[in-house]
């Protein structure tokens, strides 16, 4: 009992929060407690070295010499001494790039612990009826098409679309729909395609009337974007949902992704409380002589 309340525990995002934050602090206090002992001191570790090494290594194929690490290290502390400079100086604050950043940084910091926390297969299955809509499996489309040109055809495209029905629907099987139609540059035959993909290779127009198509016969000619077609619908099947184990890395992913966004807020939320907003309006007169002023 206890140690199935202590792994719920250590699953909860919440208590990665707390301790993310209280991490935070502690660094922030150090930090300010020994900045002017050790602000002036940089210290290149063994783990840097290696991080060092392992960058200049995966970019070249092959290890640092002695010279080159030296020169890494060089680099490394030339771009610290910079850094710090520029930190003191105040430089950061007015450059949006630079903001940007460091607040990409923090979501980064927020976002990692959330990935820390993995659903239970009761959370993904409340998800999923939860966001039913989203992961509903569409009707799909089994068919084969035969494609006339209009510039090809001009004033002969419906004549001949129809005639080359009449002939698929007397011939039954031996009729061959490759040698009819014209060269197109999508697939004559389509298997299980969803509705939307159809919409988007074929326009709604054509959607809805292979929605409404009886199933084993020739049928059209039916107009698309490219021209007309004549269409064979072997199988229509019915959209449904479906199963946690058809949408589970669907299901999975949308949930961590939300997790991730949840963390963000939190996260902020949290650091926003250490601060007092003040948001200045701008005087209404003052406002309205400039303005004069400027005519």
């Amino acid at each position: 009992m206890t140690n199935g309340l202590l792994a719920r525990v250590v699953r909860e995002p919440l208590i990665h929060f707390l301790l993310l934050g209280a991490a935070l602090f502690i660094a922030y206090t150090v930090l300010h407690r020994t900045g002017d002992a050790r602000g002036r001191e940089i210290l290149v570790t063994p783990g840097q070295l290696e991080h060092l090494a392992e960058s200049f290594a995966r970019i070249n194929q092959r290890p640092p010499t002695p010279e080159e690490l030296r020169s890494l290290v060089s680099d490394y502390v030339r771009s610290e001494v910079y850094t710090r400079e520029a930190l003191a100086l105040g430089l950061d604050r007015d450059d949006p790039v630079i903001r940007n950043r460091l607040r990409q940084k923090m979501q980064f910091l927020s976002e990692d612990v959330a990935a820390l926390a993995q659903p239970t297969e009761e959370q993904l299955r409340a998800y999923l009826q939860t966001h039913a809509e989203t992961f509903r499996l569409e009707q799909q489309y089994t068919f084969t098409q035969v494609y006339f040109n209009p510039d090809r055809r001009r004033e002969r495209l419906v004549q001949d679309a129809r005639q080359a029905l009449e002939t698929l629907r007397a011939g039954g099987t031996a009729a061959d729909p490759a040698a009819l139609g014209d060269p197109f540059l999508l697939d004559r035959a389509f298997e299980s395609l969803p509705a939307t993909e159809v919409s988007k290779e074929f326009g709604e127009a054509f959607a809805k009337r292979l929605a409404a198509l009886p199933i084993g016969t020739w049928q059209g000619p039916i107009e698309s974007g490219y021209g007309e077609h004549l269409v064979l619908l072997q199988a229509r099947t019915a959209g449904r949902m479906p199963t946690l184990e058809e949408a589970r890395p669907a299901v999975t992913r949308e949930w961590m992704n939300e997790e991730r966004l949840r963390a963000n807020e939190v996260f902020y939320q949290a650091l926003l409380k250490r601060y007092k907003v003040v948001i200045q309006q701008p005087n209404a007169s003052a406002t309205t002589g400039s303005a004069s002023a400027a005519r």
